[in-house]
């Protein structure tokens, strides 16, 4: 299961320096954190474009990640940006941003509303100077009023990951049509600039008609190179090029957005999902079921060459992928109890056995990159972790937490018996086979999925932990149901994939920070209210450079490991991508994307032989 929170995010070359944050006090046709911007005012296009791809053809697919109230399984809203309601994937395609993420850089964006961003010396004043050719896709003008608006309605009705990262907004202005003025408490995060420059820019004169605060499924009003197609509800939707985009011929956009129709399929399980591929009801998935890679793609349109298998490398953090604990629920609340779970899980059997050897260990929240904690702290660490020492477990001042490795046989007693003496230290002893604490209250636990083919990776599991004596079970619900459950954190233990940036910033917060604890919506899944956390963040987000970023990383991974919020699963560091061969690509891959929506594009020859995605 992959969820891939990307929160990301004209003209002088930026006046800051490599290694250090300095404000960009004149006006530059990118902003990067640290100063680093590869690409040149006069650049004609990224690198990983091909810019004389041609246009045409249907891009059909199934989504691999999501953002705010989107959904994998299913959509009743065309709204993404709220809380309420299950949303289409790909709905940003439809809204341009102020800013466009170039994937070959750790933190860099480009101006793409904005022909030109600048940042005051004390760093509380931002100014975006906008393109005069802006237009929504009814020929409208996108104006600097319309960026205030848009970002005023989200900070103050957004989803919460958006309204918490905005909260050191002080004021949003439009002094003029082309001008926006951005004013900060002082005590924000280095990325908020390119996190407001990734938020999509609403038509103020449709959303004065329009309720945002609502679920629809009225297509919106946008800027961006697609608009809503056709669509069913809970079933597919399909976005098609604009073919008088406002913005196609800008440097960010050159040799991108080459399909005439990306369309998303939504299955309620995987193995339906993967019978339609096999048929060529759609033509790309990406595969994340290592099962499924490695013994099921013998069919005879892959026998034959027309469906192709592709591996590409992630150079992108893995992030943290694994089962969380809702620290929330009291039975939770002792590190010891949590811990002890990790104990039950055999992830060399499960290697082994389900996922043909395929996948690594997950260790780290910051997972294949070198965010991630390793060996003991070095002086700059400690000097982060030292104030915080008599609230810490001292295992936070050793080599880092890793998860315990097992004979492999998943009926290891070396772990069976650890588990056992750490459930005894915190308070539950087994009487009469059933895992019981001083009051007799018996210990349950429920895994939470809206993924049926999970159930063979989590049924062993649960043999484990009823082996220890714990009132193990698995509840599958629907999509709807699962959706609302997690908003309002009604689960014991459930499964997610967490990927933060090459450059985390303030959006982490909304995952970690106790302020999330307990706000509905919150990908703080576990529950974490730590001030020690808190503090690290602070620190980590406010970095004044790469250096000292990946050093508070590195202390606040530590820090999350000690605490057992979570039971690490597996990872691998590349894309199984499978599709029918009718797509070309770039010869360059962006390093931190796959790059497949943007820049692919359809061979027309291909296409007419085999009779699909014309």
């Amino acid at each position: 299961m992959s969820l891939l929170k990307a929160l990301w995010v004209g003209a002088l070359v930026a006046t800051a320096c490599v290694g250090s944050v300095h404000a960009q006090t004149m006006p530059t046709h990118g902003f990067s954190i640290f100063g680093d911007l590869k690409y040149q005012p006069d650049f004609a296009h990224f690198d990983y474009v091909n810019p004389d791809a041609p246009k045409g053809g249907t891009l059909s697919h199934i989504g691999p990640n999501v953002q705010f109230n989107q959904s994998f399984l299913s959509f009743d809203t065309l709204n993404s940006y709220i809380l309420k309601g299950a949303a289409a994937q790909g709905m940003e395609l439809t809204f341009d941003t102020l800013l466009s993420r170039a994937h070959d850089e750790p933190d860099a964006a480009y101006g793409l509303i904005a022909r030109s961003i600048s940042l005051s010396d004390d760093r509380k004043t931002l100014k975006f100077e906008l393109r005069p050719q802006a237009r929504f896709h009814d020929g409208t003008a996108l104006t600097a009023e319309d960026v205030a608006f848009s970002l005023t309605l989200l900070q103050k009705e957004g989803h919460p990951l958006i309204t918490g990262t905005l909260r050191e907004v002080t004021s949003i202005t439009a002094p003029d049509p082309a001008t926006v003025m951005i004013e900060f408490s002082g005590n924000q995060a280095q990325n908020l600039p390119l996190f407001i420059g990734s938020l999509p820019i609403f038509s103020k004169a449709y959303y004065t008609t329009h309720d945002f605060t609502l679920g629809t499924l009225e297509p919106p009003l946008g800027s961006g190179p697609y608009k809503v197609g056709k669509f069913k509800a809970g079933a597919f939707i399909t976005y098609d090029r604009v073919a008088d985009y406002w913005a196609k011929d800008l440097p960010v956009n050159v040799g991108r957005w080459n399909f005439d129709a990306i369309r998303y399929e939504f299955y309620r399980d995987r193995t339906t999902q993967f019978e339609a591929f096999k048929k060529g009801a759609y033509l790309l998935r990406e595969e994340f079921t290592s099962k499924v890679w490695a013994t099921e793609y013998n069919f005879p349109a892959v026998e034959e060459g027309r469906v192709v298998k592709l591996t590409l490398p992630d150079d992108s953090p893995s992030g943290a992928q694994g089962w969380f604990i809702n620290t929330r629920r009291e039975k939770f609340q002792d590190p010891r109890v949590r811990e002890a779970l990790s104990y039950a899980f055999d992830f060399e059997w499960t290697n082994k056995n389900q996922f043909h050897g395929l996948y690594k260990r997950t260790h780290s929240f910051f997972e294949n990159s070198d965010l991630k904690a390793t060996g003991l702290p070095d002086a700059d660490e400690l000097a982060l972790l030292e104030p915080y020492r008599a609230q810490l477990p001292d295992a936070v001042f050793g080599t880092p937490i890793v998860p315990p490795v097992s004979d492999g046989s998943n009926r290891d007693r070396t772990m069976r018996s650890k588990a056992t003496h750490l459930l005894a230290q915190a308070g539950w002893h087994v009487k009469d086979g059933v895992l019981q604490n001083d009051t007799g209250e018996t210990l349950q636990i429920e895994f939470l999925t809206d993924a049926p083919t999970f159930e063979r990776i989590i049924a062993p599991y649960v043999a484990n932990l009823e082996k220890l004596g714990i009132d193990a079970s698995l509840r599958i619900v629907d999509s709807a149901q699962y959706q609302e459950r997690m908003k309002s954190f009604d689960f014991d233990l459930t499964t997610m994939r967490y990927s933060f940036s090459a450059t985390p910033g303030a959006e982490v917060e909304g995952y970690m920070h106790s302020r999330t604890a307990f706000e509905d919506g919150s990908r703080n899944l576990s529950g974490i209210n730590s001030p020690v956390v808190d503090g690290l963040l602070n620190t980590m987000t406010k970095a004044g450079s790469r250096a000292e970023l990946r050093t508070a990383a590195r202390a606040l991974d530590r820090v999350l490991r000690a605490g057992h919020y979570w039971v690490p699963q597996w990872y691998k560091a590349s894309h199984g991508i499978a599709y029918w061969d009718v797509y070309e690509r770039p010869v360059q891959k962006p390093r931190y994307q796959r790059g497949i929506i943007d820049t692919w594009w359809v061979d027309a020859d291909k296409a007419a032989q085999i009779g699909k995605g014309q």
